[in-house]
């Protein structure tokens, strides 16, 4: 099987450190980046919808997204104009990233009720059915448990038709709706706490479940053409990657084998990163890595040079 060339996005709630969010936006253009996305929580971070405008606005080639939207956070009618308008402004460089919402405190400290995670799921999935709809041509209509629409053409239209979807997840239901209905698939922990606690320290630091979810995804996708994504937790440039990896398992309270055979940590030399990224594509698939912002940024143009489009 051909493998999928790599690209690489960047998540960032805010500017780089000693630069501007414009100046970050042209920064991690200029590095080989192929994303921006930007996290939506409550907590201290840059609005997205106003921050990915203006990244848009001020790049030429760099595509604009979050990772993701909590749907239960915007009506899916107004999200839709939203990302719409952003996509014709940049001239087709969204991609729509959306989830079901998964952090408590956002639900609580909003006041916001937080819904069990099937209701969550059920709700995602009309949002999404909306927003394709009135992102499609002509008025749209839906009549669902939580949402109704009559008639509505969603104007603006995207640039070139529905921008590419993003949907993560890391339960089987989740992540076999994401297969279904996204166009890229991120795989992560299973998030049905509400919390990073130790079940998805658990989850997230055991290759053999990665096997798992990747093997949901491909049998609920069928024949659809989807583009898996990881998100990186922990990036550490080093020279000494086992001591670094012991010091991360220690840290997190999981053995180094599990640190370093996992999908959500990368640690060693951008040499030794870059060949960890072609190992974990090989057993997994994943052509598309997020990750956050690095402490050494050098090392991370580096690797994004070595292997995009490879």
């Amino acid at each position: 099987m051909t493998s999928t060339p790599f690209r690489f996005g960047l998540q960032l709630a805010q500017p780089l450190a000693g630069t501007t969010w414009a100046e970050t936006a042209r920064r991690v253009e200029d590095a080989g980046f192929s994303t921006l996305v930007m996290p939506d929580h409550f907590e201290d971070q840059l609005a997205p919808v106003p921050a990915l405008a203006a990244a848009a606005a001020v790049t030429s080639e760099l595509r604009v997204g979050a990772l993701v939207f909590g749907n239960d956070f915007r009506h899916p009618v107004v999200l839709a104009k939203e990302m719409a308008t952003i996509d014709v402004l940049s001239g087709g460089r969204l991609e729509l990233g959306i989830g079901a919402g998964w952090l408590r405190a956002d639900y609580d400290q909003a006041g916001m009720s937080y819904d069990r995670p099937g209701v969550r799921i059920e709700r995602l999935a009309e949002s999404l059915t909306i927003m394709k709809g009135l992102m499609s041509d002509g008025p749209f209509s839906f009549e669902g448990e939580h949402y109704s629409i009559s008639e509505l053409d969603g104007l603006p239209k995207p640039h070139d038709g529905v921008p590419p979807i993003v949907i993560g997840g890391g339960g089987k239901r989740m992540l076999t709706f994401a297969a279904q209905h996204a166009d890229i698939v991120g795989i992560t922990a299973n998030l049905r706490s509400g919390e990073v606690g130790e079940d998805v320290i658990d989850d997230l630091s055991m290759g053999d479940r990665y096997d798992q979810k990747v093997a949901w995804v491909r049998d609920a996708a069928g024949d659809r053409d989807i583009e898996l994504s990881s998100l990186t937790f922990t990036l550490a440039f080093t020279d000494d990657r086992a001591t670094t990896a012991e010091g991360v398992a220690t840290r997190l309270g999981v053995t180094t084998e599990r640190i370093l055979d996992t999908p959500s940590v990368l640690i060693g030399s951008p040499g030794e990163i870059a060949e960890t990224l072609r190992a974990r594509r090989e057993r997994w698939g994943f052509s598309y890595p997020v990750l956050q912002a690095p402490d050494d940024w050098d090392s991370a143009v580096a690797v994004v040079g070595e292997l995009t489009g490879t």
